[in-house]
């Protein structure tokens, strides 16, 4: 995509989730997302406050979609406007989350009866439908197709993408003490293409310290670890690098 002439204007809010608020722009294909200092868990059962969360985020999700431009990888980012917003492409956001999973951990755990840090022979992808007020409920392939969430070519592109990430990021991670162990990400269509959106921050990724296995993620606000802001900066400081 060529390069903006300016920056469009922010204009009225027209979203605000548990961790974002959407503003429209000047400019009918591009929005701002402002990031939020607020921390949910257990579908919002559980709420509070991380200190320059929105901060800390915004600037990793530069930085990873940055990288994975770099690589071939398309997404919505389009600029860092300030320490809580970046400029983004207007998307029509399909509603599958797809989780993506290299470690036993978290709801994959539970289910199985397994331990946590298992490490898989495989990736596992896993989607799940878009709804706060079902809890996100786990579907797959047919009921995406079936409901027309998704067409069968989107959604192949959505899971080529989803293993293309995977690759990429886990080597990321791990050449800077990481261990990618799993995440969620979210796809939109933009001009007839379907693109990677939302966020890639500790938020949706779970992330563990190479040596020491400590939890550098949301995970520390689910199980209250303590030294969430601390994890968070830890995560930033590390893929700044």
């Amino acid at each position: 995509m060529a390069k903006l002439k300016k920056i469009p204007v922010r204009k009225e809010q027209i979203y605000e989730g548990k961790a974002k608020v959407i503003f429209k722009t000047s400019d009918p294909d591009h929005h701002i997302m402002y990031f939020k200092d607020d921390a949910t868990a257990f579908n919002a059962q559980k709420k509070g406050t991380i200190v320059n969360k929105g901060v800390i985020n915004n600037a990793m999700s530069a930085r990873m979609f940055e990288f994975l431009e770099k690589k071939g990888v398309k997404t919505h980012f389009v600029k860092k406007l300030s320490d809580r917003e970046m400029l983004v492409k207007k998307l029509e956001i399909i509603p599958v989350e797809v989780i993506v999973r290299n470690l036993s951990a978290g709801s994959l755990s539970k289910r199985l009866g397994v331990e946590e840090g298992l490490k898989l022979k495989e990736p596992i992808l896993e989607f799940c439908y878009k709804s706060d007020p079902l809890g996100d409920p786990f579907i797959n392939d047919y009921i995406v197709r079936a409901f027309g969430f998704a067409t069968k070519a989107e959604l192949k592109v959505i899971s080529e993408t989803a293993l293309k990430v995977n690759k990429l990021m886990s080597k990321f991670f791990d050449k800077r003490g990481i261990i990618l162990v799993d995440y969620k990400l979210e796809f939109g269509r933009f001009k007839g293409k379907v693109l990677l959106g939302d966020e890639i921050t500790p938020d949706g990724c779970r992330l563990w310290d190479k040596k020491t296995r400590e939890k550098l993620d949301k995970d520390r606000f689910r199980r209250d670890l303590g030294n969430i802001e601390e994890a968070y900066q830890k995560v930033l400081a590390k893929i700044s690098e």
